[in-house]
């Protein structure tokens, strides 16, 4: 009940609006240019929160996710090119809409479908954030360890194509994330005689350089003369021409795109890209008209744009409840945590009440900045489409090395980030999982640290971790989860043969 006494007011301070709008503007620009995507803005953002306070430096990052799910889609519609993975699927009937003469109207069903979604993933957080931390203080480090595991194995076996890549890169992860001083005796480890790295290696230059650095190299590996043209002919003033009755058309796919989301966003190594292709599925499946769909159905637009949106929710559930991140862009958020000095878990509800609740609530006043952002600036953003790489590239290079250096006004992170930005391109180019690695590392403190506890407790008996009720329905869910991943790799085997 204490969720209901807080002061709401308090998120009406300007330096935690002034957070919202610029993270909702920058996410729908980031999200809006194709190639780049959440993941991209979010690490670009990450550096001002060194100098927020932590309640606006988690919403600017909220708004920024959100703001970039929902802009994928303006990409997806005017120019038939996904801004995120998730928009591949509003591609298919935004497209085939903006292509007889209606843009304006596929980003109006987008836009109402992604703060639907939005809300819904919300709410959801709010309501179920309870029972889970309920949940959370009944468990102990044992269970924590097997719970950072089992992120690990389904981030490895769901969401990646290589299964053994996948393992080498997380062994990759959990080994960099071994880098710094020892918690518990106070030891450096492979810190090469660097001070720069006894706290670590620093979580903002290694994510600069592995998703901002890395994706600028693969654009400059690629066509820079490449050039979008957009017709903006319909965008301008599509917002205020939709009807209520053209929103009651798409009730019942947005409400299944939001529920879907919110599931997918609850479970490690899913996320928007998944929760979107399956929203579609089910929402062409209950349609009274599937025929329809891929040629400018707007319950085709509807359903994927609420899922992705609704991932957002779903996926800070288990970040807040349990500390566990599980997507790259919870983990760049559970580092603005991080950087901050906060755990986030079960805990956090308590020792930081104010700051969790003022998350839960104003979560939701991100989505409704989302929305009138999104009513008044579209129009303007598609014009930002045609922007041409040899501009952008050494613009976002230039943000992504100052925001390197800013961290710890170190040139040691400028230089880190430029290395890792190398090495990640390599790592691409070969098939391993980036995503992988950067949960890896994200966990590792919680893997290490909660395996440990749990054997000085047992005195060093490992059969801790698998006779206690709980750890063993957890060591079956990865078993499970094994199961699959191994099932998925052989039969992807076969197809290519």
């Amino acid at each position: 009940m204490e969720m209901f006494n807080f002061d709401v007011a308090s998120l009406f301070s300007f330096s935690t609006l002034s957070a919202i709008i610029l993270g909702t503007l920058v996410g729908i620009l980031i999200g809006a240019l194709p190639g780049l995507g959440a993941v991209l803005a979010l690490v670009l953002m990450l550096p001002l929160t060194y100098s927020m306070e932590p309640m606006a430096a988690i919403l600017l990052l909220l708004a920024t996710y959100q703001g970039a799910e929902y802009g994928g889609s303006i990409s997806a519609v005017i120019l038939g090119i996904p801004g995120t993975p998730a928009a591949l699927v509003t591609v298919f009937d935004g497209n085939a809409m903006a292509k007889k003469g209606e843009p304006g109207k596929a980003i109006a069903y987008s836009l109402t479908a992604s703060v639907f979604g939005g809300l819904a993933g919300g709410l959801a957080l709010i309501f179920l954030s309870a029972p889970l931390v309920k949940f959370a203080l009944s468990i102990g480090e044992p269970e924590f360890f097997l719970i950072g595991l089992l992120g690990l194995f389904a981030v490895g076996m769901l969401s990646s194509t290589d299964i053994v890549k996948s393992m080498i890169a997380t062994v990759l992860g959990l080994m960099v994330g071994t880098v710094g001083m020892d918690a518990f005796t106070g030891e450096t480890r492979f810190t090469f005689g660097k001070i720069e790295l006894m706290e670590g290696i620093d979580l903002v230059a290694l994510l600069v350089g592995m998703f901002a650095i890395s994706e600028l190299l693969l654009m400059v590996s690629k066509d820079l003369k490449v050039k979008y043209k957009t017709d903006q002919k319909g965008v301008n003033s599509f917002i205020t021409r939709l009807e209520m009755k053209n929103v009651r058309k798409v009730i019942k796919p947005i409400t299944i795109g939001s529920l879907v989301g919110i599931v997918v966003g609850i479970l490690p190594g899913m996320g928007a890209g998944p929760a979107s292709w399956f929203s579609y599925t089910l929402a062409k499946k209950a349609s009274k008209s599937p025929e329809t769909f891929g040629k400018g159905n707007p319950e085709g637009i509807a359903a994927p744009e609420a899922a992705n949106n609704a991932t957002v929710g779903g996926a800070l559930l288990p970040l807040l409840t349990l500390g566990i991140p599980g997507s790259p862009s919870i983990a760049i958020i559970m580092g603005a945590f991080i950087i901050h000095g906060i755990q986030p878990g079960p805990k956090l509800f308590t020792a930081e009440s104010d700051l969790v609740y003022g998350i839960l609530y104003g979560f939701l006043l991100t989505t409704v900045a989302l929305y009138i952002l999104g009513k008044f600036i579209t129009a303007g953003f598609v014009k930002m489409l045609t922007i041409p790489n040899p501009v952008l590239i050494p613009l976002i290079l230039g943000i992504s090395f100052i925001g390197a250096f800013s961290a710890r006004s170190s040139y040691f992170d400028v230089w880190l980030a430029l290395i890792v930005g190398i090495i990640s391109l390599a790592l691409i180019k070969l098939d391993f999982s980036l995503a992988s690695f950067v949960l890896a590392l994200i966990l590792c403190p919680i893997i290490e640290e909660s395996f440990r506890r749990s054997l000085i407790l047992s005195q060093g008996d490992y059969s801790i971790f698998f006779t206690r009720p709980i750890s063993l329905i957890l060591i079956v869910i990865m078993i499970i989860i094994l199961g699959f991943g191994i099932k998925g790799a052989v039969k992807r085997k076969k197809v290519a043969a």
